[in-house]
C-alpha cells in the first residue's frame, strides 16, 4: 500500500493499464486479427449482416419477410430448421476464417520451414538452384497460407470463405434433393458435373468424383471446414478430439467386442455416405443438431443483448456502481471487483472477455491498495469466470441446459441462483479475510461516484436487466422472445437518451406523446399502425382498450421514432447522460474522417447509427467462437448417436465407478477439468453431457442437478492451473506470474468445486423436489423446481432447503478461513484442518460420509452406507458446532486492526 501521495501517484502510472496493452492481451490469448482498411470493412459487413439475419429470426422466425404500406406483407423465403442451422454456421465459418489466421509462422512446423533456406544457404550456398527455388517456393507458401502480423486475408482464407459460402447456398437451393436424400441415403444425389454443367466437358478428368454425390462431397469439405475454423478459433486440441471422433466413427468397428474393458466400444461397421449424412445433414445430431439449433435460438441473441448493452456504456457504469457501493469498505478494491466482475458476467459470457475487460480497470486498483498482483489477477478472473454462472444471462451453456433437459429457462435461473450467490459470497469472504490480515482500507470517498447521483444519471442501464427478468419469470414468455423484446427496450431507450438534454426535453417529449396519440388513433379507427392508416391498409375499427394495447405494444418503436426526430432537428446535440463505448467513438471518427467529414462524428443521428452498427458487429465477433465450438461440439453426440454408443458408454462408466456415486461425481469434475483447459465452457458442457450425464441420472441425480454439476466444473478449468486461460489473461493484466495467479484464482474458487458436490448430494440447495409421482417416472425426471406452495411443509422448507442452504453459506466462510489462513488473527495449519473438516461437514456431510464408505468397501471393510436425513442434520450440527468453537478461539486472538486507505486514480 502506499506510503504517502507522491509514491501513490508514481505507483499509479506504473500500474495504469492502457487500452493499448488490454487489446494485446486479448489479441496474445485469442490471436484474432487486427484488420484495418477494406478488410475492416468485409468484416463489419458481414458482422451486421449476420446479426440482422439473427434479429430477423427473433422478429419474425423462419419465414423471412416485411410488412410493407400499401403491399402488405412481402415474404422473401420459408427456411427450415436445417437450412438456418446452415447458414448460422456458414456465417460463423466466414467470419473465423476473416478473423483468424490459418498460421502466424511461429509454429513448430511453420518455423522449420522458415530456417530451411538459410540451412540450405550454408550449405549449397545462396545461388544454388535448390536454395533459389526453395526461397521461390517458400515464399508462394507464405503468401497462400501466412498471417505474420495478423492484419491481412490471405488467398487460403478467400477460397475457404467461398466455399463456406457455398455450403449454405446449396442447403438454400436444393433442399428438396437434400430431403430425398435424407430418406434414399447422399448416394441418391446428382454427381458434380450435374450440378455445375460447365464441368460435364470436363466429366473425365474429375476421375472418381464424376460418380460421387455432389451432397457428398460437400457434406465431407464441410466437416473439414469446421474442423479447420474450430483449429484456428479455439485450439488445435479440441479439433484433433473432434477429429477422432469421425474417425473412430469409421474404423471403431475394429475394435474387438471381447477385449477387457474397451470392448464395449465395439460398434457396427459404417460407410462414409452414413457418417456424413448424420454429421451434416441432421437437425438431431452432428454439426447443425441442437447445440448449433440452441445458437441460432436462444444463444446468438443474448450474446447480440451483451453487445448493445456493452457498447452502450453500461460496462463502466457497473464498475463504477460497484467502487461506489463497496469502495470504502476494508479491502474495498477486491469486493468491488467481486461485484463489477458480477454485473459483468451479464454483458460477457466470456471470462477472459470479463477478466481483460473489467480487469483493466480493477487489477491497478487493487494492487495500489496494498494487494499482491498475483493475488489480484486471481480475484479478478475467479470473479469474471462467475459471470458464466450467475443468472439471469448466465454462459451460452446455460441455453444448451435448457434444451437438453427441456427444462424452462425459467426454472434452471431459479435452480442456479442460489449456488451463484454462494460462490460470489465465498470469493468476498476470502478477500475479506486477505485484507484483515494484510490490513488493507478501502478507498477514498472522495475518489468514488456517489451512488443516488450515479443511478439517476444511468437507471437506464439497469431497466434491460429487470425487463429481462420480467418476461421470463413473470410473463413467461419463451427465452428468444424475452431476449428480443429486452434488445428493442435497450435499442429505445439509448435512442430517447442520446436524444435527451435541457433544451431538447419538450422537443422529445412532444414528439413522442404526438406519435403515441397518432398511433392510438391509427389503431382506434382503422386496426393498423400510422403507415398503415395512411396506406389504407387498416382491417377496421376497434375498441379503445385494444387499440391501447396495440399501442403500447409498439411502444419500443415509437421510442426510437420519437428519438430518432428530435436528433434530425438537433443533430449536434452534447447529451449530458449517455456516454457510448470508446469503440463506438473511436468507429464514428474513423469513419467520419474516411469520407472527409470529419466534424460528422459529433452528429447525434450518426453515432446513433455507428453504435447500432458498432453492436452489432461486435456481437458477431464474440459469437464466431461460440458458434465454430457448438458445431463442432455437436459432432461428438452425433457420432455417439450414429454409432449406438450411449448405452454401451454408460455401462462402461457405471463398472468403473464401481456402483459408486462420489466416485463416479469424480471422475466427471475431474474429467470436466482436464477437457475444459484452454476450451470454451460450452464445448467441455455438450461432450461430458453426451458421455457421462446418462450415467449420473442412471444413479438417480436429478437431471437439471446433474448438467449444472457438469457445467460448473467446466467454468472451473478456466481458472485451473496449468492451462488456466482466465488467470492468464489477468497475469497479463496484473503483471504477475501467470502460474502462481492460476493458483490463486483456483483457491480463491475452491467453493465452487465443493457446492457442486453440495446440491447433488442436497437438490434443496438447487431447489430441486420430489414429484409426488417420483416412484413411477424414469430416472432424472424424478424432480422438479420448487414452487411456493412447496414451502408449506415446514419437514421440507426446513430440513432440506434451508438448513442445507445455511449450511453451504457457513461453510463457505469456514473454506475461507483454510484458503487465506486468517480470520481476525492468523490460523495455524492445524486449525486450518479443522475449519476444512467443518466446512466439508457443513456443506457436504453427504460426501464425507459416502467417500468414507466407499473407501472401506473398496479395501474390504463394510460396503455401502446410506446417509439419512436425521445423519445429515446431525453432521452439519458437528461441523456448526466445530466451526463457531473455532471462531471463537480466533476471536480471542484477534489483533488490534490499523488500515491504511490508498490514494488512487479516481474510479
Amino acid at each position: 500500500m502506499s506510503s504517502n501521495t507522491d509514491d501513490s501517484t508514481a505507483q499509479g502510472t506504473e500500474d495504469t493499464v492502457s487500452d493499448e496493452e488490454v487489446d494485446e492481451v486479448l489479441q496474445e490469448i485469442e490471436r484474432k486479427r487486427a484488420l484495418q482498411g477494406w478488410a475492416a470493412v468485409i468484416v463489419a459487413v458481414v458482422g451486421i449482416s449476420f446479426s440482422l439475419f439473427q434479429m430477423w429470426l427473433a422478429a419474425k422466425g423462419f419465414v423471412l419477410s416485411i410488412e410493407l404500406p400499401a403491399v402488405g406483407e412481402v415474404q422473401f423465403a420459408s427456411l427450415q430448421s436445417l437450412q438456418i442451422n446452415a447458414v448460422h454456421v456458414a456465417f460463423g465459418l466466414v467470419l473465423a476464417f476473416l478473423l483468424y489466421p490459418s498460421s502466424t509462422g511461429d509454429g513448430p512446423i511453420s518455423r522449420r520451414c522458415i530456417l530451411l533456406p538459410d540451412w540450405l544457404d550454408d550449405q549449397l550456398g545462396a545461388d544454388h538452384p535448390v536454395t533459389r527455388g526453395t526461397r521461390v517456393v517458400g515464399g508462394a507458401l507464405a503468401w497462400l497460407f501466412v498471417d505474420r502480423d495478423l492484419e491481412r486475408i490471405t488467398p487460403l482464407d478467400a477460397v475457404l470463405i467461398g466455399i463456406s459460402i457455398l455450403s449454405a447456398a446449396y442447403f438454400i437451393t436444393d433442399f428438396q434433393e437434400i430431403q430425398r436424400m435424407r430418406a434414399l441415403g447422399l448416394e441418391a444425389g446428382r454427381p458434380i458435373q450435374e450440378v455445375f454443367t460447365f464441368l460435364e466437358p470436363i466429366t473425365g478428368l474429375l476421375g472418381p468424383l464424376a460418380d460421387t454425390s455432389y451432397a457428398f462431397v460437400l457434406g465431407v469439405v464441410g466437416v473439414l471446414l469446421v474442423l479447420e475454423a474450430t483449429r484456428r478459433s479455439i485450439s488445435l486440441y479440441l479439433m484433433i478430439i473432434v477429429a477422432a471422433f469421425v474417425v473412430y466413427a469409421r474404423y471403431g468397428y475394429l475394435i474387438p467386442q471381447g477385449a477387457a474393458y474397451v470392448g464395449v466400444l465395439s460398434i457396427p461397421p459404417l460407410g462414409w455416405d452414413s457418417i456424413i449424412q448424420n454429421l451434416w445433414y441432421n437437425t438431431e445430431n452432428g454439426v447443425f443438431g441442437i447445440p448449433v439449433t440452441v445458437s441460432v435460438q436462444f444463444i446468438y441473441i443474448f450474446i447480440l443483448f451483451g453487445a448493445f448493452l456493452e457498447m452502450s456504456g453500461a460496462g463502466q457504469w457497473f464498475i463504477d456502481l460497484a467502487y461506489g457501493a463497496t469502495g470504502t469498505r476494508r479491502g474495498g478494491p477486491a469486493k468491488a471487483s467481486i461485484l463489477a466482475s458480477g454485473f459483468m458476467g451479464t454483458i460477457s459470457g466470456s471470462s477472459i472477455a470479463n477478466t481483460v475487460t473489467t480487469g483493466a480497470f480493477t487489477i491497478p486498483l487493487m494492487k495500489r491498495s496494498g494487494y499482491r498482483p498475483e493475488f489480484a489477477g486471481g480475484v479478478e478472473a475467479s470473479a469474471s469466470s462467475g459471470g458464466q454462472i450467475l443468472p439471469p444471462v448466465m454462459g451460452a451453456a446455460a441455453f444448451l441446459i435448457v434444451q437438453y433437459t427441456a427444462t424452462p429457462f425459467r426454472d434452471v435461473i431459479i435452480a442456479a441462483t442460489i449456488p451463484a450467490i454462494v460462490f460470489f459470497f465465498g470469493v468476498w469472504v476470502m478477500v475479506h479475510f486477505e485484507a484483515t490480515k494484510e490490513h488493507i482500507g478501502g478507498l477514498d470517498p472522495s475518489e468514488l461516484v456517489n451512488i443516488p447521483t450515479h443511478l439517476k444519471t444511468g437507471w437506464f442501464y439497469l431497466v434491460p436487466i429487470g425487463l429481462l427478468l420480467y418476461y421470463l419469470i413473470i410473463e413467461r414468455l419463451s427465452v428468444a422472445r424475452s431476449a428480443w423484446f429486452t434488445l428493442i427496450a435497450i435499442g429505445a431507450l439509448i435512442t430517447l437518451v442520446a436524444a435527451y438534454s435541457d433544451e431538447t426535453r419538450g422537443r422529445l417529449g412532444a414528439i413522442f406523446a404526438a406519435l403515441f396519440a397518432g398511433r392510438f388513433l391509427a389503431q382506434l379507427l382503422t386496426g393498423a399502425n400510422i403507415l398503415g392508416a395512411l396506406a389504407g391498409d387498416g382491417t377496421g375499427g376497434q375498441s379503445a382498450q385494444a387499440a391501447f394495447a396495440a399501442t403500447v405494444g409498439g411502444l419500443g418503436g415509437i421510442a426510437i421514432l420519437a428519438g430518432v426526430l428530435t436528433l434530425a432537428t438537433r443533430p449536434y446535440l452534447d447529451s449530458p447522460i449517455l456516454s457510448f463505448d470508446s469503440a463506438v467513438d473511436d468507429a464514428a471518427q474513423t469513419t467520419a474522417d474516411a469520407i472527409g467529414e470529419s466534424e460528422l462524428a459529433r452528429n447525434g443521428l450518426y453515432r446513433l447509427g455507428i453504435f447500432l452498427g458498432k453492436s452489432m458487429e461486435s456481437g458477431a465477433r464474440t459469437a464466431v467462437p461460440v458458434v465454430i465450438a457448438v458445431a463442432a461440439a455437436g459432432i461428438i453426440p452425433g457420432v455417439i448417436s450414429v454409432s449406438g454408443l450411449g448405452p454401451n458408454l454408460v455401462a462402461l462408466i457405471r463398472a468403473v465407478a464401481g456402483g459408486s456415486l462420489i466416485l463416479l461425481l469424480l471422475v466427471t469434475a475431474v474429467a470436466s477439468i482436464i477437457l475444459g483447459m484452454g476450451m470454451p465452457t460450452t464445448v467441455t458442457y455438450i461432450i461430458l453431457v453426451s458421455l457421462l450425464a446418462p450415467a449420473l441420472v442412471q444413479f438417480g441425480v436429478p437431471e437439471l442437478a446433474a448438467h449444472l454439476f457438469i457445467l460448473y466444473f467446466g467454468v472451473i478449468a478456466d481458472i485451473t492451473p496449468p492451462v488456466a486461460v482466465a488467470a492468464y489473461a489477468a497475469s497479463g493484466v496484473a503483471k504477475s506470474d501467470a502460474f502462481q495467479t492460476g493458483i490463486e484464482a483456483f483457491s480463491l474458487s475452491l467453493n465452487k468445486a465443493i457446492v457442486p458436490f453440495a446440491f447433488i448430494l442436497s437438490p434443496g440447495i438447487v431447489l430441486l423436489t420430489r414429484k409426488a409421482n417420483a416412484d413411477e417416472l424414469p430416472l432424472g425426471e424424478q424432480y422438479r423446481v420448487v414452487q411456493l406452495s412447496d414451502f408449506a411443509d415446514p419437514g421440507f422448507a426446513i430440513f432440506e432447503v434451508l438448513i442445507p442452504i445455511a449450511g453451504v453459506f457457513i461453510g463457505v466462510v469456514a473454506l475461507a478461513a483454510t484458503v487465506i489462513g486468517y480470520v481476525e488473527a492468523p490460523v495455524s495449519r492445524g486449525q486450518r484442518a479443522a475449519f476444512a473438516l467443518s466446512s466439508l461437514l457443513l456443506m457436504a456431510p453427504g460426501l464425507a460420509v459416502s467417500g468414507t464408505f466407499d473407501v472401506l468397501g473398496f479395501v474390504g471393510f463394510g460396503g455401502a452406507g446410506e446417509v439419512t436425513l436425521v445423519v445429515d442434520i446431525a453432521l452439519r450440527a458437528v461441523g456448526l458446532a466445530l466451526f463457531i468453537a473455532l471462531l471463537v478461539e480466533n476471536r480471542r486472538r484477534r489483533e488490534p486492526v490499523s488500515e491504511t486507505t490508498s490514494s488512487p486514480e479516481p474510479a
